[in-house]
Parts: C-alpha cells; sequence; structure tokens
C-alpha cells in the first residue's frame, strides 16, 4: 500500500521527493538500433517492428478513408457529443492565446517586431495500447490547427488487427486532421525524424508515451528535431486540509496512480485526520478499479505526508514542482497565490485532475519529473516560432551607430565595427561606401 510520512524535517525533503529513476542504458541501445534501422530500410524497417512490437502485420502505414469512415460509426454518440465538448473548451481557451504584437519604435528611426510564424511540419504522436489517448488527439491537434501549421501528422499504434482506435480516429477528423499513419513506439519516433517512404519527417515532434517513446524522442532531439518538452511518469500532488473531502482526494491519487505503475500520486496535509481518512479510502476505492494492480504498483511509489501548517504544504509542492497540483483547501485562490512550481493547478473540492486531464480546456501535456520549474505546458505558442525584425532609418542609424561600434569594440571584434562604419560615413557624406580600417 501506500506509505506514510510524519512531520518529516525539511532536511529530508529531497529524499523523499526524489522521482523513481529509470536505467536508460537498455533503453538507449535500443533506440539506437532502431533509429539506425528505420533510418536505413525506412518503410520496411517502421513495419518490421511494428510486427515484433505490437504483433501486427501491415501492409499500409497511412490510415485510409474507409477507415475514418468505418470508426464514424463505431463512436457511440454520447462520447462523439463529449468530445465535440472538450475540443470546444479545448479550442476557446487556446483562441485565447493568439496575440499580434504592434511594432515597437525603440528609439527615433529604430522600429523592432515580432512576427508570430507556425513551424512548417509538426509530429503528434498518441499512445495506444491498454489506453488509447484520444483525449491528446484534442490537446495537440487543436493549437497547431489553431497556429496554423500546414503539415500535421499523427502517429498512433495499431491494434493487433491494424487498426486504430475508433475514437482516436474520430477525434482526429473531429479537429480536421487526417494524415495519420499506424506506427508506435521508438519505430514512430524514427520515422517522423527521419522521415520514410510513406512517413514524412516534422520539424518538431509533440506527445507523451512510455519510456522508450521518452528516451526516443530525447534521441531525435539530439539529432536536430525539436520535442515539445522532456517528461517522465505522470504525477500529482494534493494538499488537503480539514476541508477537504477525504473520498474525493483518495479518488483524485488512484485517478493518477492508473495512468501507469511508474506513475506518483502524492498527498501533502496538515491533518492527521485526513491522512487516516484518505488512506482508508484508498484501500476501499482500490478495489472497485478493474485496473487496481497497476493502480497498487503505482501506489507503491506514492506517499502521504502529514506536515505542520498550510505554509510548509507550500513549500513542499514548489519543492516537488508537481505535473498536477490539486488544491483542496479553504481559499484555494488565496493558496494558489503562493505557486511557483507546478504544471497544471486546480482549485478547490470540485476541480479534479480529470476535468483538465479531458475537458476543461486548458492543455494536459505537461512538464513532469521536476521540469515545472524550468517549462510550461503544451500552449499555442509551441507551435509557433517567434521571429524578429527591425527596421532602422538612416537617421535612426546615425544616432545607434556608435553606441555599436563602442559595444563591439570593447568586446574586440572589429568586422561589425567596419560593418557600422561603412554606413555611417555614407549617411554622413551621402557619397560611396568606403572600407573604413
Amino acid at each position: 500500500m501506500i506509505g506514510i510520512s510524519r512531520y518529516p524535517a525539511k532536511e529530508e525533503w529531497n529524499e523523499l521527493l526524489e522521482r523513481t529513476s529509470v536505467s536508460t542504458g537498455s533503453l538507449t541501445d535500443t533506440v539506437e538500433r532502431v533509429f539506425s534501422r528505420v533510418k536505413t530500410h525506412k518503410d520496411e524497417a517502421v513495419k518490421a517492428y511494428e510486427q515484433q512490437f505490437d504483433q501486427v502485420k501491415l501492409a499500409c502505414l497511412q490510415v485510409q478513408d474507409q477507415e475514418f469512415d468505418e470508426a464514424e460509426g463505431l463512436v457511440p454518440p454520447r462520447l462523439k457529443e463529449a468530445i465535440a465538448v472538450a475540443a470546444d473548451n479545448i479550442r476557446t481557451f487556446h483562441q485565447s492565446q493568439i496575440h499580434e504584437e504592434s511594432p515597437v519604435e525603440t528609439m527615433p528611426g529604430v522600429v523592432c517586431w515580432r512576427k508570430n510564424v507556425p513551424i512548417e511540419k509538426v509530429g503528434l504522436y498518441i499512445p495506444g495500447g491498454s489506453a488509447p489517448l484520444f483525449s491528446t488527439v484534442l490537446m495537440l491537434g487543436i493549437p497547431a490547427v489553431l497556429a496554423g501549421c500546414p503539415h500535421i501528422i499523427l502517429c498512433t499504434p495499431p491494434n493487433k488487427d491494424g487498426k486504430v482506435h475508433p475514437a482516436v480516429l474520430y477525434a482526429a477528423q473531429h479537429i480536421g486532421l487526417r494524415e495519420i499513419y499506424k506506427a508506435g513506439g521508438v519505430q514512430a519516433i524514427a520515422a517522423m525524424t527521419y522521415g520514410t517512404e510513406t512517413i514524412p519527417a516534422v520539424y518538431k515532434i509533440f506527445g507523451p508515451g512510455n519510456q522508450y517513446v521518452m528516451a526516443a524522442k530525447s534521441y531525435a532531439f539530439q539529432r536536430g528535431v525539436a520535442i515539445d518538452m522532456p517528461a517522465g511518469p505522470s504525477e500529482v500532488l494534493v494538499m488537503a486540509d480539514d476541508s477537504s473531502n477525504p473520498a474525493f482526494v483518495a479518488a483524485d491519487l488512484l485517478a493518477q496512480a492508473e495512468h501507469g505503475p511508474d506513475s506518483q500520486a502524492i498527498l501533502v496535509t496538515d491533518s492527521d485526520q485526513v491522512l487516516r481518512d484518505v488512506y482508508d479510502q484508498l484501500a476501499l476505492q482500490i478495489e472497485a478499479l478493474p485496473r487496481r494492480e497497476l493502480a497498487a504498483k503505482s501506489l507503491r511509489n506514492s506517499f502521504l505526508v502529514l506536515l505542520e501548517s498550510l505554509q510548509d504544504m507550500m513549500l513542499f509542492s514548489n519543492t516537488y514542482a508537481p505535473e498536477h497540483l490539486i488544491i483542496s483547501t479553504k481559499n484555494p485562490e488565496q493558496v494558489a497565490s503562493q505557486v511557483v512550481n507546478a504544471g497544471s493547478v486546480f482549485l478547490g473540492h470540485y476541480s479534479p485532475e480529470s476535468a483538465g486531464d479531458y475537458a476543461s480546456g486548458t492543455n494536459h501535456s505537461l512538464p513532469t519529473s521536476g521540469f515545472a520549474r524550468s517549462y510550461g505546458g503544451v500552449s499555442l505558442d509551441s507551435f509557433i516560432r517567434k521571429i524578429t525584425f527591425q527596421n532602422l532609418t538612416s537617421g535612426g542609424f546615425a544616432a545607434l551607430g556608435p553606441q555599436i561600434q563602442e559595444i563591439a569594440n570593447a568586446e574586440g571584434l572589429f568586422a561589425p565595427i567596419n560593418a557600422t562604419a561603412l554606413r555611417l560615413y555614407h549617411v554622413k557624406y551621402d557619397g560611396p561606401a568606403k572600407y573604413c580600417p
């Protein structure tokens, strides 16, 4: 069952909060081998790995039109309605992030501005397996479409019949994505890195996955393909005081634990009664879960912590930097103002992590493993490059040129001095530029 720590000293926190480490030796060997083969043998290698890892023999890697039509008929109407509501909320939230910036005159005759330019080719990885994450199609596809990315592809593993989960296809089609490839795991990331006869290479790869997919994304990054963020196992930290509902808190911890055996769920409370009640609720509720064995493994990586005060609870959370932070306390807005490190924050007793995971509108692609200290989650900006421009008039350059020369001279770089001097001479004398040693 889950571990308990009562009043740990602050000097013990770092050890307590240490994430589960993964041995990368065998991962790296596998990733390098798969990437090398996909780079050389392309489609043939991807199909071979699909047969090896997903136990499916594929004639064609790309999803065909009739498969979209088939998926349309397999998705229940109520699920279609839920997907539509979630998509609308996600679109509304991300649409609010579209901002055009006005040019700025930094000094007379010197105008600077930034232009939002969508990434031309992006690849979205959607995990399959026992829990096909069609919600991730919405989370990644909607901001990519809103950003205006000209070429968006999606890779996802098929089942043993060679079919992509119908909800994945329906969600993709619902938001306007139809270029989907049947490829999972390391081979999918390798295909999007190098390109094959069927699957095009992309400039940036997005999406969650197991430890092999994460290692593959890191390997792709080393080869010049951008990724959304470094990531590890999913995690939640719940801050709860005596106003919280222990049954809600336990349900939130289990909702995270069910993600995978290496997920982590943490309760931080200043109430021993809440700690004991949550522990009891965990034991009760886990028995009702069809995937309880998986959740139980995750709980062995997790713990309940009793601390002295709300201030200590907040410090503990900021030290951990959770992917998901649930603040189930009195005055949660006031507590939230002290959050420094977190991927996404859920306020109050009726804001479970599952709301953000599926349908409230915020993005569920978030930094894990402490990267919330330095990364934010996926947003519209993740699919955009911001290119800066500047335009100097002759008068603006005449005023700024001497400062440019002074700085270049101090840095010991003389070619910039010459590039400036040539123009200053031309502005001053309105004559042909001369070399100015």
